[in-house]
């Protein structure tokens, strides 16, 4: 099973690298992705800059890097990070929006741990840029600075670093704030909140990304708190003795538990595929995101109760039943997939015709066939990733 997982992680980096990959303006020692296939002259040239489209390039690359670290996968990580610091022409923590580099933060942070490859500097710079954006008042970031829209979108991978950089309390109370304003009456959490002069809107959409961030962030904390006390990875919470560690965990633990069953019974098709209409766009990268961070629910989450063990084999079926889907509506060109927006249907041939996605306030719209995204495609990489990250750790179900 792992084989035949990692066989086709093989094929979506290619799919990806021979579509996409590209020297940055022709310079030599540079890569980047381009954001549409077939491409027009604008993204051929990258015109436009998907910060954080890059950024998930990025860790994609270092998924497959993961797997098996050989020269020419670490190459071109060194290579497309040094793009991404061209291309963003100014230094990478002038970005506008803090959602972008908390991203950016958590693919370079990952870059240290690969052989012969670092970038210690821009990471803990880009952490700095990012917690220095909190908001004295509410305690959470905005999502673009000096900004009053205060959304999961940015508050979700900002605790994951925090988390993975050791601020754990920074971490837990970017997490309390989501938990305690914007869970919905079925348990799923919804995009955000505009503080304005004339009060506080919630914007209760609900997106396969925010699940996916928060499902992450709680991970974190719980192996975090975990190993602040000392703790083997499965030991239980009973050789602490720090009553109030053991509940904090127990806390974090207990949301992951709740989200992971939201997910699964609202978000996912009677067979396990996660079903949600995000079409190209940013929003193609959404449900790659949540698949991710179920795999590490899969993956990592402790297995010292019934009840994470239960959540572990759940996790591991969604994300293995739905990159079955996204593998099983793949087309081929070339013995190369190209995977769908929708990953209950049958992928759409891309044409270089039509409006290809363009930015509208801070966003990123969806061409015409959204098949032709990069987006869209990183998230089907994502996903076959995840299950490949799955089947090597024995969590198939």
């Amino acid at each position: 099973m792992h084989e035949k997982w990692a066989h086709r992680a093989d094929l979506a980096e290619a799919a990806i690298n021979e579509r996409h990959a590209t020297r940055l303006w022709g310079l030599p020692g540079t890569n980047l992705a381009v954001v549409a296939w077939p491409p027009g002259i604008r993204q051929k040239v990258f015109y436009r800059w998907h910060y954080w489209w890059q950024a998930h390039y990025l860790d994609c690359l270092i998924d497959a890097a993961s797997r098996r670290p050989t020269p020419a996968r670490l190459v071109r990580i060194k290579r497309t990070a040094r793009a991404i610091r061209i291309r963003n022409i100014r230094r990478l923590c002038t970005n506008a929006y803090h959602d972008d580099r908390a991203w950016l933060a958590l693919s370079l942070g990952r870059i240290n741990q690969l052989p012969k490859i670092s970038a210690p500097g821009a990471v803990r710079a880009l952490r700095v840029s990012v917690t220095d954006g909190i908001d004295p008042l509410r305690g959470v970031i905005p999502w673009k600075k000096d900004g009053h829209f205060f959304n999961v979108p940015t508050n979700g991978p900002a605790a994951i670093m925090c988390a993975r950089g050791g601020q754990l309390a920074t971490a837990a109370t970017l997490v309390d704030w989501v938990f305690d304003h914007l869970i919905d009456d079925r348990g799923l959490v919804m995009d955000g909140m505009r503080c304005e002069m004339a009060g506080e809107e919630i914007v209760a959409d609900i997106h396969p990304y925010c699940q996916g961030v928060m499902i992450g962030a709680c991970v974190e904390l719980v192996n975090g708190f975990r190993a602040q006390a000392g703790l083997a990875p499965d030991a239980g919470l009973d050789t602490i003795d720090d009553k109030d560690l053991v509940d904090t965990i127990t806390k974090y633990t207990t949301l992951c538990h709740n989200l992971v069953h939201a997910v699964a019974r609202d978000m996912a098709t009677p067979a396990g595929v996660i079903d949600a209409p995000t079409n190209g766009g940013d929003g193609g990268l959404f449900k790659g995101i949540l698949m991710r961070y179920l795999a590490e629910v899969a993956v990592s989450l402790p297995r010292d109760t019934r009840r994470n063990r239960a959540a572990r084999k759940i996790a591991a079926r969604l994300v293995e039943k739905s990159a079955e889907s996204v593998w099983n509506n793949r087309l081929e060109i070339d013995g190369l997939p190209i995977f769908a927006a929708d990953w209950t249907r049958d992928a759409r041939l891309p044409r270089n015709t039509g409006v290809v996605g363009h930015s509208v306030g801070g966003a990123v719209s969806g061409s015409t066939i959204a098949e032709r995204d990069l987006s869209v495609q990183l998230s089907g990489w994502m996903a076959i990733e995840a299950a490949a990250a799955v089947a090597a750790a024995g969590m198939n179900s």
